[in-house]
């Protein structure tokens, strides 16, 4: 795996005790030889299509300031572009581009389950998104042309950004530190840290490697639909064996110790089911990113076929990969679905949650195990796996 060239002798082990999700960090010439595939061309070619998320933000010379207009865009919208102060963003590029997704090796120190997508901007001379906050870790990497960041650490609510505006732009923002980017130049931040970034000049190129912090609501509702749906029998409260009640419109001690008794019995887990919810809860894909099985499906004899003939098989890059070890088994989740298995099969999941690149001579291997066959077709055959397009 290639390395990022962390600033000042520190490693992979130092950036996760001292910064991730701390403190900023400026890295200089973090990936210098690497430059994105893409052509600003390119990237506005992407944002005329359907299925991909795009915006562009004008920051004057809209119908309002800080408007944010939302693609898919076409040639006239870009022909009516002003000369300057507006941005192009384009999401889950890594996605669509496994070039793009090549980038994510550099991360790979990283729990790859977190990873939400790599976003790529395009800014006018003086392009930016005004001084906001985030609520992900982000590397910005910095991969044509110059930008600005001014960074703030001190704290922000809610109620400090501008009102009625399509963005969350704070009113007040004074800069603790101040860098300009060049190509190859990665910055770090943590959520919550306020910055603001401007193109200087035009040309300027952003990839934007952001990583997914579910809200605890989200991760609450979630665990409370899947108790609701494969815990909670039917049935109702019952009082048992109660006393006539002094005043019969008081919520008694005793009363509500049963209701206590009775929801601690119902919402009780245990650690092994907890965890394979959460597999299945944070590979969730985004609702326009959906996967769809083969409209004819492989045989394992046909499959095994298949891959006797071709060199390398790809990871479908709207896959979302991760794996667990359970007490008795392994567990893999893709795209919040769950595949168990023997731990016999575990290294195997481990390779194909790393692994966007599966060579054929490796997966013949573990082929000669039916159970492992068993699922390897099972992942062709619902979209997971891919012939590979190199």
């Amino acid at each position: 795996m290639p390395h990022l060239q962390l600033p000042n002798g520190i490693d992979t082990e130092q950036f996760l005790t001292e910064y991730w999700q701390r403190k900023p960090l400026l890295m200089r010439q973090a990936i210098p030889g690497f430059r994105c595939p893409l052509s600003p061309e390119e990237l506005a070619g992407l944002s005329c299509e359907e299925e991909i998320e795009s915006r562009i933000v004008l920051e004057k010379d809209g119908t309002r300031p800080w408007e944010a207009r939302v693609g898919p865009f076409n040639e006239t919208d870009y022909n009516n572009l002003p000369a300057s102060h507006w941005t192009l963003l384009v999401q889950d590029v890594d996605k669509h581009l496994p070039e793009v997704a090549k980038l994510l090796d550099y991360f790979y120190f990283l729990p790859s389950w977190r990873l939400d997508d790599i976003m790529i901007s395009y800014a006018a001379d003086h392009g930016s998104l005004g001084p906001h906050i985030d609520d992900y870790d982000v590397f910005l990497f910095q991969t044509a042309g110059k930008r600005r960041w001014m960074i703030h650490t001190q704290p922000v609510s809610e109620e400090e950004y501008i009102p009625g505006l399509d963005l969350r732009i704070l009113p007040e923002f004074k800069a603790e530190y101040d860098w300009v980017l060049e190509p190859g130049d990665i910055l770090y931040l943590p959520p919550n840290v306020a910055h603001w970034g401007v193109a200087q000049g035009d040309g300027c190129m952003t990839c934007s490697v952001g990583f997914r912090t579910p809200t605890f609501q989200e991760m609450a509702a979630a665990w409370c639909d899947e108790l609701l749906q494969s815990q909670i029998p039917e049935g109702r409260y019952r009082d048992g064996a109660i006393k006539p009640q002094a005043a019969p419109g008081e919520i008694i001690p005793e009363a509500l110790n049963r209701v206590g008794t009775l929801l601690h019995k119902l919402l009780e887990s245990n650690p092994d089911k907890q965890a394979r919810w959460f597999g299945r809860f944070i590979t969730e894909p985004k609702a326009h990113l959906q996967v769809y099985p083969l409209d004819e499906p492989l045989s394992t004899t046909a499959f095994l076929a298949l891959l006797q003939d071709t060199a390398q098989l790809s990871r479908n890059g709207w896959s979302r990969i991760a794996f667990s070890r359970g007490e008795q088994c392994g567990y893999l989740y893709i795209n919040g679905e769950e595949f168990p298995v023997t731990p016999d099969l575990l290294p195997l999941l481990q390779l194909l949650s790393e692994q966007r690149s599966l060579e054929s001579v490796e997966l013949l291997t573990w082929s000669e195990t039916p159970e492992a066959l068993a699922l390897l077709t099972q992942l062709f055959n619902e979209g997971h796996l891919e012939p590979s397009h190199d």
